[in-house]
């Protein structure tokens, strides 16, 4: 080979390996040039183990858990920034955003319950005067007996003594006496039937029928072949089943929401596809100390007596929809001794805030305090959010503090017109049965209304048609004014 040529190959490989060398320490260098501009732009405040986030230290080193503790720097300190998560871990994560918004919060109510006797339906058969059973008719408790049915017949000598008497008056025909013989046979027990009987035959009749008052099922029966019987002796006790009674366990935290006099709708499993109506009679004014429920009476009507005591029911009842703050149910995090919600600030941010809740239902709750209108709360994936927040040491916002800088301005007062039907007259309020409001999102309900004045009500009846404005402060829906509406 010529050597000439070995001499330029050996410096071009020569050249070529010093500007590698310079490159590779070019590259290099700039980083570490970069990196302390960088660490010093962000100030440490303190030293924590993540294990024990409240538990700060003033150098690096070791936690009381011989943990290796972990700068915080601060940018990273708590305050209103919150937890920061970028928006693909987010959307990863699953979390799921909703608005805090006013709206109407179904005021139903559901519970459980049995169907029992109605014990105002009870009829108590007694024997009017001394005697002796000489027959019974193969009854028990618990048969089913229509009107009039026979239950024994009774031997009554007492009777028979005074009916002799009585013909015999008959036969004097002096009208006064006969009179005063026939109120006797009254003062004795007797019922007309058998005096009317004595009179048209002119024969005594000693023994008498027995029967039902009413129809129903036998509760007791005390009436037995060959016994003697005293004047006032409870022979049986009859219970109708015409109506019945359902006991609805109720909540004791939603006992406020009902009142009596209110519908209430059942369904039973025995009956599946069917439901049933009925009224709240009486709410017991005792509390079952173990469920910590109250106990609503209601009363439904029984046609067959197909509704039968000790049959388990639902009962969903009516309520009247009020306008409330409302969060999805599921954004709130109950602690045990408060309740959290985790905002949706700018930046993909997220801070915890605490709030005081009301009434739920249909999947919302009520927020009386914590939050304002237009806020945005995380309704899925808050619990590890909330977890990071916690070991972060980031503090939650009191319920009591001034609303975020990110909320919604207040909105101008402003009135709302409807017309709707008068259900009901309060002294200072009234309930509407009334037409959907654009303006607010509201669809057709009934819900209770406070009075600005009560001479708004004056004239007013139930079931007049009312053309009405109102706005929304903060105590409540409340109407301005209200006059009767022409027929549309």
């Amino acid at each position: 080979m010529n050597p000439r040529l070995i001499l330029f190959a050996a410096a071009g490989a020569g050249l070529v390996a010093i500007l590698g060398f310079g490159v590779g320490r070019l590259t290099a260098t700039q980083p570490r040039a970069a990196l302390p501009v960088q660490q010093s732009a962000r100030r440490i405040l303190y030293w924590y183990d993540p294990m024990i986030p409240m538990e700060r230290h003033s150098g690096p080193g070791k936690s009381s858990m011989n943990m290796t503790l972990i700068s915080k720097y601060a940018a990273e300190a708590p305050g209103a920034a919150g937890v920061q998560i970028d928006p693909a871990k987010a959307q990863n994560l699953g979390v799921r955003l909703a608005t805090v918004e006013r709206g109407a919060l179904p005021g139903g109510v559901n519970a459980t319950g049995v169907i029992a006797f109605n014990e105002r339906d009870v009829a108590v058969v007694q024997a009017k005067a001394a005697g002796f059973v000489q027959r019974v008719y193969g009854r028990a408790p618990g048969d089913t007996l229509a009107a009039g049915a026979p239950l024994a017949d009774l031997l009554v000598p007492e009777w028979a003594g005074a009916q002799g008497e009585y013909l015999a008056v008959q036969h004097t025909g002096d009208p006064a006496l006969i009179q005063a013989s026939r109120e006797r046979l009254k003062l004795l027990g007797m019922p007309p039937s058998l005096i009317e009987a004595v009179e048209k035959t002119g024969h005594a009749r000693s023994v008498v029928t027995v029967s039902t008052p009413t129809g129903g099922v036998i509760k007791t029966l005390g009436v037995r072949n060959g016994m003697s019987v005293m004047a006032g002796q409870t022979l049986a006790e009859v219970n109708g089943l015409s109506r019945v009674w359902l006991n609805a366990s109720v909540p004791e935290a939603l006992a406020g929401q009902i009142r009596p006099g209110e519908s209430v709708t059942a369904t039973l499993a025995a009956y599946p596809g069917e439901t049933f109506s009925g009224r709240v009679t009486a709410i017991l004014p005792q509390t079952d100390a173990t469920s910590h429920t109250l106990t609503a009476r209601i009363d439904l009507p029984n046609p067959g007596a197909r509704l039968r005591p000790g049959m388990f029911a639902s009962a969903q009842f009516g309520g009247v929809s009020q306008a409330a703050l409302l969060v999805p149910s599921e954004a709130v995090i109950r602690t045990g001794a408060r309740n959290l919600v985790m905002l949706a600030q700018p930046g993909g941010r997220y801070a915890p805030a605490e709030i005081r809740i009301g009434r739920e239902g249909g999947g919302k709750t009520e927020v009386l305090a914590g939050l304002s209108e237009g806020e945005k709360v995380v309704a899925s994936g808050q619990f590890l959010i909330d977890s990071e927040a916690s070991l972060s040491g980031i503090q939650a916002r009191p319920a009591a503090s001034p609303p975020s800088p990110m909320a919604s301005p207040a909105k101008t007062p402003a009135l709302y017109e409807s017309v709707g039907r008068v259900e009901q007259i309060g002294p200072a309020s009234v309930t509407l049965s009334h037409q959907p409001v654009p303006a607010i999102g509201w669809p057709a309900m009934t819900m209770t209304f406070k009075l600005a004045s009560p001479a708004l009500a004056q004239g007013v009846e139930v079931g007049d048609r009312m053309a009405f404005a109102f706005d929304q402060p903060p105590a409540g829906p409340t109407v301005r004014r209200m006059s009767k509406a022409t027929a549309p």
